[in-house]
């Protein structure tokens, strides 16, 4: 099986992405690191395939996307959807996708981290089964 995560030759994106985080994805990353969801450990731009994704959770599978002002017109949006949907298709490796806008995460913070939190209890249940 040819390696899927963090890529060789995507380290200085994934390098360049981190030092330049977006300010949405800095308050997001403020509330995931340090396992402050459920003592579960986040990781941020961390690539899967040849994409970067803004943050996983490894043991969990759990990917999360802010999508900025960047993502908003017909071409991002379905490029974003391709992205997705070609990570979703690894084989033998269920990854799932929470998305969440600029916005959602300035104005309701406490809704973004509800929301994850619920995905990541019911992400236990479904891997203790």
């Amino acid at each position: 099986m040819t390696k899927i995560y963090n890529k060789k030759h995507l380290k200085e994106k994934r390098r360049y992405l981190r030092k330049n985080m977006p300010y949405a994805e800095a308050i997001l990353w403020s509330k995931l690191n340090r396992k402050q969801i459920n003592g579960e450990r986040f990781l941020r731009q961390f690539s899967i395939k040849n994409y970067v994704v803004d943050f996983f959770c490894p043991r969990l599978k759990l990917a999360i996307e802010v999508d900025g002002n960047t993502h908003f017109s017909d071409e991002d949006i379905a490029n974003a959807r391709k992205r997705q949907k070609d990570i979703e298709d690894i084989e033998d490796i269920e990854i799932s996708f929470l998305r969440f806008t600029n916005i959602d995460v300035y104005k309701s913070i406490e809704s973004v981290i509800a929301i994850i939190t619920n995905n990541v209890i019911q992400l236990r249940i479904a891997f203790q089964t």
